[in-house]
């Protein structure tokens, strides 16, 4: 036991060290392309390629699991990782090299955080696999909301961001070396299972806690402050308004997942996508609503995230070995796909009306809300069934 704690302890700050990395180097990327005079077009897609990296992940983990021992599958994912943030200086005047090296990121990126999620799902019992879940996917929030202000402090221009990420990344790999288990990532294949597209076949109402939360987290990180200011509010207000969003969701995952390990899953998953539904359809009236803003906006953050950790908690209580390394690299290009269509999806309803990110939101938590209701019917028939 004390063995798993000490591997989780690893698994825990690999992860929060890649969102500290992703956190930092977006924000300076973009911003040094912005300072370059670039097109808004070539920022975009350099923004973008961190999640084309980590949907391209999704389908080389089963091969490396295969190949490689967890050791070496985490060495050579933070190796990548700090390959790509080492480059960014270097290749600044280079927008295609640098376009390769941002996918790179998002490679590792996306086999940290793929096999980070299973590996925490099998060590943990399952009375506590939501509170362990919850503070896996906290450490990963609260790292990445530190990325922007480790810019906002040293500043985008110079080097000390980068090496800020780069000794982060050299502390993980030395962490990894020393402690990661040497064993084989997967022991045996397991007959009957799903590949990585197939299990959006097999877990339908999972698969759209993931794509909404990456949604949502997406549309949070770069459309919300713009809906925003275009609704009279100062730049800065409007940016305070997505660090409380994400505040709240890396607040409150912890209580979530404890409450999740004393209280049926499915009806709590539920429950969060009936009040996002609520507070995301309401966000029109509560943008002008003066006081009530704030703890609505925290309440947001809190459930879009109790989404995403009620759907990883579900996945590892449904599935283990093998088919949960698949399940999570589905998940992983899920949340590729989700981060992708959030900026295009609701700044394509921005152009049609001021309302566009509200729209979009309420939009996806309905048909997500749909999914999970369905999802805990055939939760409670089998439990019946079974009785």
């Amino acid at each position: 036991m004390n063995r798993n704690k000490t591997v989780l302890g690893v698994l825990i700050l690999a992860v929060s060290v890649v969102g500290l990395g992703m956190g930092a180097t977006l924000p300076v990327v973009a911003l040094r392309m912005y300072q370059a005079q670039a097109s808004s077009l070539a920022i975009g897609l350099l923004a973008a390629m961190p999640a084309v990296g980590m949907m391209i992940s999704a389908f080389m983990v089963d091969g490396l699991c295969q190949r490689l021992s967890r050791r070496g599958i985490y060495l050579l994912a933070l190796g990548l990782c700090a390959a790509s943030v080492a480059a960014i200086d270097p290749l600044a005047n280079w927008p295609s090299w640098l376009a390769a090296a941002r996918l790179g990121m998002g490679i590792g990126m996306g086999v940290v955080i793929i096999l980070g999620e299973a590996w925490v799902n099998e060590i943990s019992a399952d009375n506590v696999r939501g509170r362990v879940v919850a503070l896996y996917a906290t450490s990963f929030t609260a790292f990445q909301m530190l990325g922007p202000a480790t810019v906002a402090w040293l500043g985008a221009d110079g080097p000390w961001v980068n090496a800020l990420v780069l000794a982060s990344l050299g502390v993980a790999l030395g962490l990894v070396a020393l402690i990661m288990p040497a064993s084989a990532a997967v022991h045996e294949e397991k007959a009957g299972g799903f590949s990585v597209l197939g299990f959006v076949r097999v877990a339908p109402a999972l698969c759209m806690g993931v794509l909404f939360f990456s949604f949502f987290d997406s549309v949070v990180l770069s459309m919300f402050p713009v809906y925003a200011a275009g609704l009279g509010h100062s730049l800065a207000v409007a940016a305070l308004m997505s660090s409380v969003i994400l505040a709240g969701d890396a607040a409150f995952q912890l209580p979530l997942g404890w409450l999740s390990d004393r209280c049926e899953r499915g009806g709590l998953y539920l429950g969060c996508g009936l009040l996002v539904l609520g507070l995301g359809a309401g966000l029109p009236w509560l943008m002008g609503s003066g006081n009530w803003l704030w703890p609505a906006l925290l309440l947001l953050g809190a459930v879009a995230g109790g989404i995403y950790t009620l759907a990883i908690t579900l996945i590892g209580e449904r599935f283990e070995g093998p088919e949960l390394v698949t399940a999570n690299a589905s998940a992983g290009l899920i949340w590729g796909l989700g981060s992708l269509l959030g900026p295009l999806g609701s700044g394509a309803l921005m152009s049609a009306g001021p309302q566009g990110v509200p729209l979009a939101l309420s939009a996806l938590a309905l048909v997500f809300v749909a999914g999970a209701w369905s999802y805990q019917r055939q939760a409670r028939r089998q439990l019946q069934a079974a009785q």
